[in-house]
C-alpha cells in the first residue's frame, strides 16, 4: 500500500516521568523529550507544581494519537508497583 503524499503518520508516545517525591506522571506527546523539558520548567502539567520533574523514565511509541491515548488510560489505571515494573523493564 502506498503512503499518502504527505508521508507516514507521525507516531505518538506514552511516557512516564519520575517526580522528585517519587511519584510517576503519565502523559502522551508527539515529542516526549520536548515535553519532559517543559515539565522540568513547570509548564504543561499542574502535577509538577508540588514536586519537580526529575527524569523521563519510560517511553513507548504508538502509531496514532488515539492509540497513545488508549494506552495512557491503561497505564494510569495501573497501581504504582505495576508502573514501577514498566520502568524497570524499559530499555530506552
Amino acid at each position: 500500500m502506498a503512503e499518502p503524499p504527505y508521508g507516514p503518520p507521525k507516531p505518538w508516545f506514552v511516557y512516564l516521568v519520575r517526580a522528585e517525591n517519587g511519584a510517576l506522571y503519565c502523559g502522551i506527546s508527539d515529542n516526549p523529550a520536548r515535553r519532559f523539558i517543559a515539565h522540568q520548567r513547570g509548564q504543561g502539567a499542574r502535577f509538577f507544581a508540588s514536586s519537580r520533574a526529575l527524569a523521563l523514565v519510560y517511553v513507548e511509541a504508538w502509531g496514532s494519537k488515539g492509540e497513545a491515548l488508549r494506552h495512557e488510560r491503561l497505564i494510569k489505571a495501573l497501581r504504582k508497583p505495576a508502573k514501577e515494573a514498566l520502568v524497570a523493564a524499559y530499555r530506552g
